[in-house]
């Protein structure tokens, strides 16, 4: 399976995953959903069912701190979006559709532009986004 593929499966995973515990998550379920049954209409149900469990364990993840766990859900569905591609590489196009339109909105920032500067020294660490972080150290 080539990079891009293996590249698209992992931002379609990470961001169903990531858009469960948001208030996108009924459009993210559904959007995820008509594509299955687009292209697998016999696992559709089971994808359908599939989705709200892991809504489910990542919500009490979240609610007890437990990365390990949000991680995990992410490969699952990193792994399952991946073997779709693999399956019928045509559902590519369809696929980054779908991603743009679960993308949130822009928000009005006013040039858009973000610049930043850090500085860290000895053991000091810097973390820095001009949007959504997530760290996770082990």
């Amino acid at each position: 399976m080539e990079a891009q593929m293996v590249e698209l499966a992992r931002a379609a995973g990470t961001a169903v995953v990531t858009l469960m515990a948001t208030d996108a998550w009924e459009r993210t379920r559904d959007g995820v959903v008509a594509l299955w049954r687009r292209v697998s209409p016999s696992r559709a149900d089971g994808v359908e069912g599939e989705l709200e469990a892991t809504r489910g364990d990542l919500l009490a993840a979240r609610e007890n701190g437990d990365d390990l766990t949000e991680q995990e859900l992410r490969e699952e569905w990193v792994g399952r979006v991946r073997r779709l591609l693999r399956e019928q590489p045509d559902v590519a196009v369809e696929l980054r559709r779908v991603l743009a339109e679960l993308a949130p909105e822009p928000q009005d920032v006013g040039t858009g532009a973000v610049h930043m500067r850090a500085e860290a020294s000895g053991s000091g660490r810097v973390y820095q986004a001009g949007r959504d972080q997530h760290i996770t150290e082990r």
